[in-house]
């Protein structure tokens, strides 16, 4: 499956791509099949009957269910943060993921509430990417390499994979990146992050222009916006999504930044999320723009924007209950009522 647990040429990660499997149809239509039978309208479920079937179809499971879902939070730095693009200074980011460990984050909270499990990954925090106005965030190989640790993030027999993120000044990133990806400029993307106002929010565009100007004519290639504009989060989340889809492990992405990450791959192949769900719109205004360009509907919209995987953690309890319900539901043979005449 995997080539290699080491640096990974963007040769082998397309290649990757060609080999990507399919969902399990069989499965999928034993789901649909009983579906049908189960004590309740059709289609009363609404999208939570989509949910089972999608689950099942990527688990190559008649009766999908989710048993070990792990919250995977990759957390890096950013040279472009010194350009003043974030409320919060950069030791933050060290400082949250020393919060996650004391359990102290609102992450924590969520995991807790819906039995999930959680792994931080710390990726090179003190050594920030590359000033995107000036040079690239990674080379080629770093930018492999983190691609390649971040699939680690699907080892040991999980069966459902949440992403999210943490790093100061990756809103910046993430908009770099969608513009990269789909064209436009600063202000097309750009939000308020952890809290600018007005002032900061049309610095923070500037910002975004200075690096698409510098990196123009080398923004052809998805992987290429990816090294040049994005972060090692990104780059890690993107290397979790391939992986997981190798190993038909079904994904809810986080907000923004986490989205901007599985753009890379949609931009590389659209098929690449189709094992992929969104779990909620961030408040973040261009989210919902990066979504509508990819076709994805978001699971949940709470006006929400905290990043951290909260959003999809959240939505992980309704993916949790949608394979509960389908499996758990009595049929209408079962409970012994009267189905449609």
């Amino acid at each position: 499956m995997l080539r290699s647990a080491s640096a990974l040429p963007f040769d082998d990660i397309r290649a990757l791509v060609g080999e990507m499997p399919g969902p399990d149809e069989t499965a999928a239509l034993a789901i649909r099949a009983r579906e049908a039978q189960l004590t309740k309208p059709a289609g009363s479920l609404g999208r939570m009957e989509e949910l089972a079937e999608w689950l099942g179809a990527w688990q190559g499971r008649s009766m999908p269910s989710v048993n070990r879902p792990l919250v995977a939070i990759f957390a890096g730095n950013h040279g472009v943060a010194a350009r003043g693009v974030s409320a919060f200074p950069p030791a933050v980011t060290q400082q949250m993921v020393e919060n996650f460990a004391a359990g102290g984050a609102a992450i924590n909270q969520i995991c807790i509430a819906h039995d999930l499990g959680l792994k931080v990954f710390d990726l090179a925090l003190d050594i920030p990417t590359g000033d995107i106005t000036v040079e690239a965030a990674l080379d080629e190989a770093g930018c492999a390499a983190t691609m390649a640790f971040g699939m680690e993030a699907t080892a040991g027999g999980i069966d459902l994979l949440i992403l999210g993120e943490m790093g100061i000044g990756n809103t910046t990133i993430a908009a770099a990146v969608s513009a990269g990806l789909f064209g436009g400029t600063g202000s097309d993307w750009v939000g308020p992050g952890t809290g600018l106002d007005d002032a900061g929010i049309r610095h923070k565009a500037a910002v975004i222009d200075e690096a698409l100007a510098h990196h123009a004519g080398h923004l052809g290639d998805p992987l290429e916006v990816l090294r040049r504009l994005g972060g090692r989060e990104l780059a890690a989340i993107a290397g979790a999504v391939l992986a997981a889809r190798m190993s038909r492990i079904p994904v809810i992405l986080d907000g923004y930044v986490a989205t901007a990450a599985a753009a890379v791959l949609y931009k590389l192949d659209p098929s690449t999320l189709d094992h992929c769900q969104f779990g909620h719109l961030s408040a973040e205004p261009a989210h919902g723009k990066l979504l509508a360009a990819m076709g994805k509907t978001p699971l949940l919209d709470l006006g929400m924007r905290l990043g951290e995987g909260t959003g999809a953690a959240l939505a992980a309890g309704v993916v949790k209950a949608a394979a509960l319900i389908h499996t758990g539901m009595a049929t209408f043979a079962q409970a012994g009522v009267a189905g449609k005449s």
